[in-house]
């Protein structure tokens, strides 16, 4: 087999546990994806620091893309040609989102003309975020430094919640909704994995692309690959309305989902 085998894979409730954050249980499948030298691209709504910081756990060494497609973050020489981005600290960075000091700016004239039961990553504190996210002080400290989104939380009445999504999209921007809804510019998973596929196609001619997640935000990634899975929430129950061609739903979720349907897809490549 010469194709290039690429896992373009979310972190939070996906290679994450959705409550401690760990990956041990995804342990053995990580192990057959380095045996097999696959390339593991993290693709996740957190920032860049948060994701070094699991890209350093993981002796990670490939792109990773942070905040929702915003961000593409390539090592620098990773690629054997020309990548137009900005040099950013060690990586080629594609911006694809808008700066969220332009982001942040249209999140709070929105929240002036609607209603106040809405609270942004850029209105809390560290240790508020680290309350409402189960994450630690540092982690949190970490999810603060955004580039390109801003998560925030909704209390008020559903319909409350839909007029100010749609005051978003009035103003060009989108939203993904989840535990934290995200304000963002025109991108997101989707986009940013099609680019990638793109650059290692010109290296390895043919690719094959997995995408692992289980959040709206993933869906547009999963549209985006050869072989999508979408794990269960950590109540057992999968996110509702999505019909992709080919859709993997693992019964079990979290990394020890992912521990099951990765090595379950990459036999099936190996061996036809």
């Amino acid at each position: 087999m010469t194709e290039k085998i690429v896992i373009i894979s979310d972190l939070d409730g996906t290679l994450l546990h959705p409550d401690t954050y760990a990956f041990d249980e995804a342990k053995s499948a990580l192990k057959m994806v380095e045996e097999h030298d696959v390339a593991l691209v993290l693709c996740s709504s957190k920032t860049r620091g948060e994701i070094e910081v699991y890209r350093k756990q993981l002796d990670n060494v490939h792109p990773f893309v942070a905040e929702n497609g915003g961000g593409i973050f390539i090592p620098k020489g990773y690629f054997p040609f020309h990548i137009d981005g900005v040099e950013r600290d060690g990586f080629i960075v594609i911006d694809i989102g808008i700066p969220y000091k332009d982001v942040r700016k249209i999140f709070c004239e929105i929240k002036e003309k609607t209603t106040e039961d809405v609270k942004g990553f850029g209105d809390m504190s560290v240790d508020e975020v680290a309350e409402v996210s189960g994450m630690t002080v540092n982690a949190s400290e970490l999810a603060k430094q955004r580039e390109y989104d801003e998560p925030f939380i909704f209390k008020g009445p559903d319909e409350q919640k839909q007029a100010f999504f749609k005051f978003i999209e009035d103003r060009g921007l989108t939203w993904t909704e989840g535990w934290f809804s995200h304000i963002l510019g025109n991108h997101d998973k989707g986009k940013a994995a099609k680019l990638l596929k793109d650059f290692y196609k010109k290296v390895f001619g043919d690719v094959i692309t997995i995408g692992i997640g289980d959040g709206l935000n993933d869906v547009p990634l999963l549209k985006a690959v050869d072989y999508p899975v979408l794990l269960p929430k950590k109540n057992g129950d999968f996110v509702p309305g999505i019909n992709i061609s080919g859709l993997e739903r693992p019964e079990t979720g979290g990394p020890a989902g992912w521990n099951i349907a990765i090595p379950k897809i990459l036999r099936s490549i190996f061996h036809g």
